[in-house]
């Protein structure tokens, strides 16, 4: 059986727009253009896409359970007009003061998604615009690549990225350059 090919993706900044003041309903997550077509190739290319997000909006009490499974409902039948999908979300609901083990830049997340696939991590895309999400992805010895979407731009000028970083302007760019080295 051949290995899983798995590419690992934050969700605000990265797949849909950001907010400062979080994205709290599915009236306010719209996708950045071309990210749902970038994940439509990925999935084509036999690609896993999981989905790695912090969401301390549910623990600061901006919303709900209830609420984040009705903006991920609209994520996924976004997703489906362009026959796209995303296989596995996984999230942190902690509030950013707390001390919980799967808040990226912890590897928390990373390691039950290893878990859940039985694989390694090592080596695997993970997409985020922020600098925790890179050091989550280099935790657990994947290849972190960084967006100038979302806070993208800010990142990458802030600098202190992990050592083998690569940079795109987006979710685009960077899902033509995975397919190109690992299909």
């Amino acid at each position: 059986m051949p290995p899983i090919k798995l590419i690992i993706l934050d969700r605000d900044g990265v797949v849909n727009y950001d907010s400062d003041h979080f994205i709290k309903s599915p009236e306010e997550w719209r996708p950045i253009p071309g990210s749902l077509e970038a994940i439509a190739r990925l999935n084509q290319a036999g690609f896993k896409v999981v989905l790695a997000t912090n969401q301390s909006g549910v623990g600061r009490g901006l919303f709900d359970m209830a609420m984040l499974n009705e903006i991920h409902d609209k994520m996924h039948k976004t997703l489906a007009q362009v026959g796209a999908r995303i296989d596995a979300c996984f999230f942190c609901p902690h509030a950013a003061d707390s001390d919980c083990g799967c808040r990226k830049p912890k590897p928390g997340m990373f390691q039950e998604i290893a878990a859940r696939f039985n694989m390694s991590l090592a080596g695997v895309p993970c997409i985020g615009d922020s600098l925790r999400d890179l050091q989550a992805s280099a935790e657990v010895g994947g290849q972190p690549i960084l967006v100038l979407t979302g806070k993208g731009m800010k990142t990458h000028e802030k600098g202190g990225l992990p050592e083998n970083t690569l940079v795109f302007a987006d979710l685009g760019e960077a899902v033509k350059h995975v397919i190109e080295v690992r299909s």
